[in-house]
């Protein structure tokens, strides 16, 4: 397990999948859609389980321009600082099932922040980092 301090909150905005995990591809291509390619944008994807144990599921991404996303009404969402713990998925679109078996491995660490959330971040074409906000002991 590798640890991640993310220093500043990143503010993003957000499409949720009309279902888990059929509707996640589609959700990241209607986000992807509003923006022209950049390589400097960062890609996520957000998700937690509700009240009832499904698993809910949005794709973020930051928004570099001033209103390039926010003028599409889309939610929004804070990614907070903090130290995060994370695993490595190469390839993940050869094998997508590997993120949530990636995610089940990252959960066994102790000190995992309970109102916390799965986290994807996508640093690349093919990669995709699975990561979990730990407990801020400050």
């Amino acid at each position: 397990m590798e640890k991640f301090i993310l220093e500043n909150s990143i503010e993003v905005f957000c499409v949720p999948a009309k279902s888990f995990p059929d509707g996640v591809v589609k959700a990241h291509q209607i986000l992807h859609s509003y923006v022209t390619s950049d390589n400097n944008r960062r890609f996520f994807g957000i998700s937690n389980p509700d009240k009832t144990g499904k698993i809910q599921y949005k794709a973020a991404e930051e928004e570099l321009i001033e209103g390039e996303l926010s003028k599409h009404n889309l939610e929004r969402f804070t990614i907070p600082k903090g130290t995060y713990v994370y695993l490595t998925v190469k390839n993940f679109r050869k094998n997508v099932f590997e993120i949530g078996e990636t995610f089940r491995k990252v959960f066994t660490t102790p000190d995992i922040d309970p109102k916390g959330f799965c986290l994807e971040w996508y640093f690349n074409d093919t990669d995709c980092r699975c990561m979990v906000k730990l407990i801020d002991n400050k």
